[in-house]
């Protein structure tokens, strides 16, 4: 059984936009690429390429990706584990248990700041997991649940 809890609607405007300032780079390059083809007169099928490479990347940053990567995160915390569930093309399924997790922490960018999102950062001995884009909120909420479960473990044990 998949994880219950989703992120923030808002985060498919914040991966689009952050889709779009790396398309600006690649169009950037494309008609650098472009004016370099004019000017020293190199074959024109490298402009038709470039074109379509930067179409093509543009689609599935912006569109594509932002909307296959929502409908596969989601997440669930019990008291004994937390449940993340992430991927775009293999689905990845991971299972922190409470008495791993070292510390937890929110953490914004400008970007998650202006859309009052925000990532929660779950670490073990082994890794960092990432909880992306949740509401503020609920990421804050987050954050101070699992700090009371890991305490509560670590009475326990």
């Amino acid at each position: 059984m998949e994880p219950e809890n989703r992120i923030s609607n808002k985060a498919l405007t914040v991966w689009k936009i952050s889709g779009l300032i790396s398309c600006s780079i690649t169009w950037i390059i494309s008609i650098a690429v472009l004016v370099l083809t004019i000017i020293f007169d190199w074959t024109y099928w490298v402009i038709g390429a470039l074109v379509l490479i930067s179409i093509i990347q543009s689609y599935l940053a912006i569109f594509l990706i932002p909307s296959v990567k929502w409908k596969r995160w989601r997440y669930e915390v019990r008291n004994t584990e937390i449940d993340i569930q992430s991927g775009i093309f293999v689905i990845k399924r991971t299972l922190i248990p409470m008495i791993r997790v070292q510390h937890v922490e929110t953490k914004q960018g400008p970007l998650l700041r202006k859309y009052d999102l925000a990532s929660v950062e779950i670490s073990t001995a082994a890794t960092l997991h990432v909880i992306p884009a949740l509401d503020l909120a609920e990421a804050d909420e987050l954050r101070h649940y699992i700090s009371r479960m890991v305490s509560v473990e670590e009475e326990d044990v």
